[in-house]
């Protein structure tokens, strides 16, 4: 126990010196990216504290409910300021009372909770009926406030990938589906942790192993997040749907249907020219090619089947695909992604089957 204590100190350490000090010089230039990561650091820190508590007074040697109490006491500020670091990284580093209050008076509850049976036994860390029922009230507390968390992540998680979808004109979803992970194995961790707070041997040795995995698998994302420039591309995609909407509010008239005929004949010209074929395109892009303002061009995608950017462009790209699959049979995989903007050939096939349910080979072959 002790030697796993002791690992669990160096290891947590060594994540947080990392999101400290040895981040590289183009993921620190992102404010929201630093404020995540000092927040995350801080959630380490604290974990490390709670393991050298333990490791230095044996409080699990002692007894179970003094590990608990311990494990308790730390976790929940722990699980708060990764938390609240997700919800940063969403929120470009905005942060208000209102995200740090339930993880404040969840803490605050778990102290009462502590607290009181302690004060009712007439000693903090004696194995009591009190005690034990009180940390399993905190362990309810800490399930209840994660779940809160979780919920508001996922719900970020939902606006930025709408957001990608109306920037970017491939997928870039991958750049969320660490943080996806990340969330549900946080959930995952307080879900169990009302029912193997007083477990022993092998069971809370599973459960430790789990808690180390998915602390590591947080950490290192999250600094493949800030390396990669991944929280600069979805921070570029939330400003241009922020301002749209901004500027979608900021217009005096409404979308006519004049101004749809207006916009609708922009985009065919555009289209006639092959201006969708090209790779790399972002919604702002398109919209100064097209020769329109950017809202414009987001209030008319809302009357298309897609209703976002990259879900329109790709359509238009497969039927350009189909067009060139039955025009050209001869042409190579490569060849007709390349024409039809797409960046490889995998890819191509990859999309073309889920748009079409077949692969290229197949959909020509029944054509």
């Amino acid at each position: 126990m002790k030697e796993m204590q002791f690992t669990a100190m160096v290891l947590m350490m060594i994540l947080a010196a990392t999101l400290a000090w040895l981040l590289p010089d183009r993921a620190e230039r992102d404010a929201a990216y630093r404020r995540s990561r000092w927040l995350t650091a801080g959630g380490l820190m604290l974990m490390a504290v709670q393991f050298l508590l333990q490791y230095v007074y044996g409080f699990r040697q002692t007894g179970v409910t003094q590990g608990v109490m311990v494990n308790l006491l730390f976790f929940i500020p722990t699980s708060v300021l990764i938390s609240l670091a997700f919800i940063g990284l969403q929120r470009q580093g905005r942060l208000t009372w209102r995200e740090w209050l339930p993880g404040v008076a969840a803490w605050g509850l778990t102290i009462v909770l502590l607290g009181g049976a302690a004060f009712y036994t007439g000693d903090l860390l004696a194995d009591t009926q009190p005690m034990r029922r009180a940390e399993y009230a905190a362990g309810l507390v800490y399930l209840v406030m994660q779940s809160y968390y979780s919920w508001r992540i996922k719900r970020g998680n939902n606006r930025l990938s709408r957001a990608l979808q109306n920037y970017y004109d491939r997928d870039m979803d991958d750049m969320l589906t660490w943080m996806h992970r990340a969330v549900n194995l946080l959930l995952m961790i307080a879900l169990f942790v009302p029912f193997l707070i007083f477990s022993s041997g092998w069971l809370l040795m599973a459960y430790a192993l789990l808690i180390f995995l998915s602390i590591y698998y947080l950490v290192f994302s999250f600094i493949c997040y800030g390396v990669a420039g991944d929280a600069q591309r979805v921070q570029a995609a939330e400003e241009n749907a922020t301002e749209t909407k901004g500027e979608e509010h900021g217009s005096a008239s409404a979308f006519s249907d004049e101004d749809r005929q207006r916009i609708e004949a922009a985009v065919n010209r555009w289209l006639a020219q092959g201006g969708h074929l090209r790779s790399g395109l972002t919604h702002p892009e398109a919209a100064q090619k097209i020769g329109i303002p950017r809202h414009q061009l987001s209030a008319w995608l809302k009357t298309t089947p897609e209703k976002l950017f990259k879900p329109w462009l790709t359509r238009l790209r497969i039927d350009e695909a189909k067009h060139l699959l039955c025009q050209h049979p001869d042409w190579q995989l490569e060849s007709i992604a390349r024409h039809c903007g797409f960046k490889t050939a995998n890819y191509f096939h990859e999309v073309f089957k889920k748009q079409t349910g077949l692969t290229p080979t197949e959909w020509l072959s029944q054509g």
